[in-house]
């Protein structure tokens, strides 16, 4: 049975085996992990997770999947899937981070550090707007908003990824939208 459903899944390369992976085929996971690296990476970082803990987090996504792809059932895309792991990551993640931080804070007694802003605009420093902009959005909002603006998902893959009705996800996004308008306002009315 769960042979049937991971060989049901469709939208994967030719050279992709589900049930190869499944089965501990070396050569099938690694064709997995060259195909999906690059969109786990991208989505993490998206969600927020630091390009210093990226590979750790993404590492981490890829372990899940080692050691859950058996018990896959195929009842969503292995994306959507695949997708729900690094909403789970980037939150572990984010939690980890904030820990390290405060404890760092109460041990060392040094104040935070502080940012300066380049003096041009570059493709860096919008970068660097638009991952402000995205740290001011609650955790629901930022999860939809990338998925449909940044990673291009439909609305009803959306919803089955964070699990939702797509009313609340409508809802969700369109408050994540004037929250993000809002913070880059700020941000250019402060600098």
């Amino acid at each position: 049975m769960v042979r049937a459903a991971l060989t049901s899944v469709a939208k994967l390369s030719p050279e992709l085996s589900l049930p190869a992976c499944a089965e501990g085929d070396a050569a099938a996971w690694r064709a997995l992990h060259r195909q999906y690296h690059p969109i786990a990476s991208a989505f993490l970082r998206k969600l927020g997770v630091d390009r210093r803990e990226l590979d750790d987090a993404c590492q981490d996504v890829f372990l899940q999947l080692f050691r859950y792809l058996p018990r896959f059932r195929g009842d969503a895309e292995f994306k959507t899937w695949l997708y729900r792991l690094c909403i789970t990551q980037a939150r572990r993640t984010r939690v980890r981070k904030r820990l390290v931080h405060t404890l760092h804070q109460m041990l060392s007694w040094l104040p935070g550090e502080t940012t300066l802003g380049a003096p041009a605009f570059c493709e860096h420093s919008a970068r660097l707007r638009v991952e402000a902009a995205l740290a001011r959005l609650t955790t629901a909002e930022r999860i939809v908003f990338v998925l449909y603006e940044m990673e291009g998902l439909p609305g009803t893959q959306i919803a089955e990824v964070v699990g939702c009705k797509p009313a609340t996800l409508w809802r969700r996004l369109h408050y994540a939208r004037k929250s993000f308008r809002r913070a880059l306002e700020e941000q250019e009315a402060a600098g």
